[in-house]
């Protein structure tokens, strides 16, 4: 190990990483580790549980519990930033002179008091936050959740504004990196793409027999998604489609059967689910949310074959060339039916190989980390 030594203060449990939002969280933990960096990991805890597996990348792990809506509620402060102000955590990162990284807009409640004020702090844009709320706001039907997400949003605005000229700002996509600058006039914003468990593209040449959409099905969004496709999509097309991903509810169930080519896989294990990405032939992967990077999405382009999704999903992103654009319903059934013919080639693999094993290189996005905090 270096001397190096970093503080990083992250939103959940890192591990495992099972779900979009901690793949960067680990896998930036894992390969700053292996460039030599010690790493003191301070994390809240609400479920997720301690992990073992931690202490291995870690010289040090503290968790910390977070604070419930009712503790820390406010309309003065964003509830994922309040419900995470912990004495004991300013209280062990004050200890020592070292640089913090503090993972999500979630863990800045201490930047924003000026706690910090004589540390080196990088903060670590997962999203835009306050566009993230809005557009949550937008995807539920429950009242009370609807008027929680527009206040959560109307604050973060405000929070992430009042922040962005207190320390460098590290984006996950262009265009977020170009929202903090233009909306909040921050001068020291970076952009490094998100941490993977994969560096090499693995996808097979030749054809699937089916069309596949994977997520985490307890996530109205996800649910949303899935059931426009069940509904808009495969209500005409005889083609055969997998849902798969943890928690389905009820409904989703009932909406999958009533479709004898359709197929759901209630909470595949790991190795089930890298084989069915392998094995489709095509992702249906459409988006009802334009902020973050979908890491379904970069999980399908490095170990999948065909991809079809909207623009939303995108953004004029460089990911752009490597997948199908499709946004309404008709333009989705008519790319299915000519994909589901036309057999995947070492063209378009290659031409993954170029953009992603470049973009999403854990070990040049570590060493570019490092020197940017030391």
């Amino acid at each position: 190990m270096t001397d190096k030594h970093l503080h990083i203060v992250c939103l959940d449990v890192p591990y495992p990483a099972d779900y979009g939002g901690v793949f960067d969280l680990f896998y930036k933990i894992k390969s700053l580790y292996e460039a030599g960096i010690n790493i003191h990991l301070h994390c809240f805890e609400y479920g997720r549980g301690k992990q073992d597996e931690l202490n291995k990348y870690c010289t040090s792990v503290d968790y910390y519990k977070r604070k419930n809506f009712y503790q820390s509620f406010s309309f003065r402060l964003p509830f994922i930033v309040s419900s995470r102000a912990n004495k004991n955590l300013i209280k062990n990162i004050l200890k020592d002179d070292y640089p913090v990284l503090l993972e999500g807009i979630h863990c800045t409640y201490f930047l924003y008091t000026g706690d910090l004020k004589n540390k080196k702090v990088f903060v670590r844009l997962h999203n835009v936050e306050y566009e993230y709320y809005d557009e949550l706001s937008k995807t539920t039907y429950n009242i009370f959740e609807k008027m929680y997400f527009r206040l959560e949003s109307a604050l973060l605005k405000k929070y992430e504004s009042n922040i962005s000229p207190q320390a460098m700002f590290i984006a996950v996509s262009e265009k977020d990196q170009a929202t903090y600058q233009q909306k909040f006039n921050a001068k020291n914003v970076k952009f490094l793409p998100v941490f993977l468990s994969y560096s090499k593209v693995n996808s097979e040449t030749g054809r699937g027999n089916f069309c596949l959409y994977h997520g985490n099905l307890s996530v109205p969004e996800n649910e949303k998604a899935a059931l426009w496709l069940i509904k808009n999509i495969f209500n005409g097309l005889e083609i055969p489609f997998v849902i798969a991903g943890k928690n389905p509810s009820k409904c989703l169930e009932t909406m999958a059967r009533s479709n004898e080519n359709i197929c759901l896989v209630a909470n595949p294990g790991e190795k089930e689910m890298d084989d069915l990405i392998k094995k489709a032939h095509m992702h249906m992967l459409p988006s009802f949310n334009r902020t973050g990077i979908k890491i379904k999405l970069l999980n399908a382009l490095f170990n999948g074959k065909f991809v079809i999704t909207n623009a939303a999903a995108l953004e004029e992103t460089i990911l752009n060339a490597l997948c199908e654009i499709a946004d309404n319903a008709a333009e989705y059934k008519t790319l299915a039916s000519q994909l589901f013919n036309t057999t995947f080639t070492e063209i378009e693999i290659d031409k993954r190989k170029k953009i992603l094993e470049k973009l999403y290189n854990n070990e040049a996005n570590a060493q570019q980390l490092i020197q940017w905090i030391w």
